[in-house]
């Protein structure tokens, strides 16, 4: 048992890791597009995680293994900084730095449920008899190899963590990306309402509650959607 959980341990970090380092680098390099080179500087442009872990240690590492190792799956944070002046002076860039992070989420579950899709119609993987965070698909072969059977999960994981990073980061509440998204694109008097609020740690803790109550009401039905069309009304 011992050997299981330090196996799905280390797929899902994995896959936590890597799709948290591809959300904070995307913000941190349409920054730098945008003319703000605050992350860059810092050395978050890039997918090697260790300036991210740096970062934010607690959200890295500390959250997610005490997550996974307490309720079998995992959560956690990252952040890339950026220049508060530069976003005021240009909230254009802001929001598209904003929708960055999950635009490169989205990007991973779609190559995902792309290459799903192929393996399901090749007949190399088959829907599972149930489906779970892990299982969103498994080895057609019942004598598969234990790596194959690896394989599918990491597939799973990253496409259900990727499509939770995508639903719970466009939500318009803040701290949420998606509400950095919103007062980018308002007018200035409207903007600096939302930025005041955004820079408060109440609203953002208040954010946060509400964005964690709505967010299975929102990511369920997609989540559905998302299933039936891979599995083209094979399962659900």
């Amino acid at each position: 048992m011992a050997d299981l959980d330090i196996a799905g341990f280390l797929l899902w970090y994995f896959a936590f890791l890597f799709s948290i380092t591809f959300h904070e680098a995307a913000h941190a390099w349409a920054a730098l597009r945008g003319g703000d080179p605050t992350a860059y500087l810092g050395g978050q442009v890039t997918m090697n995680p260790l300036p991210h872990i740096r970062r934010e240690p607690l959200g890295t590492v500390i959250v997610p293994l005490f997550t996974f190792f307490s309720r079998g799956w995992m959560m956690g944070w990252a952040s890339a900084p950026y220049d508060p002046h530069w976003a005021r002076h240009h909230p254009r860039r802001a929001a598209l730095m904003a929708a960055a992070g999950p635009a490169a989420n989205l990007l991973v579950a779609a190559a995902v449920f792309l290459l799903l899709k192929v393996l399901l119609l090749a007949g190399v993987v088959d829907v599972p008899w149930r489906f779970g965070f892990t299982r969103v698909v498994e080895p057609a072969l019942r004598d598969a190899p234990a790596w194959a059977h690896g394989a599918c999960q990491l597939a799973s994981i990253l496409l259900n963590l990727n499509l939770i990073f995508v639903c719970f980061n466009l939500l318009p509440v803040p701290p949420m990306d998606g509400y950095g998204i919103v007062s980018g694109l308002l007018r200035e008097r409207f903007a600096a309402a939302f930025r005041f609020l955004d820079e408060n740690p109440l609203f953002a803790l208040l954010g946060l509650l509400v964005a964690w109550s709505v967010f299975p009401r929102i990511f369920l039905p997609i989540l559905v959607r998302v299933l039936r069309l891979l599995y083209t009304g094979r399962l659900l």
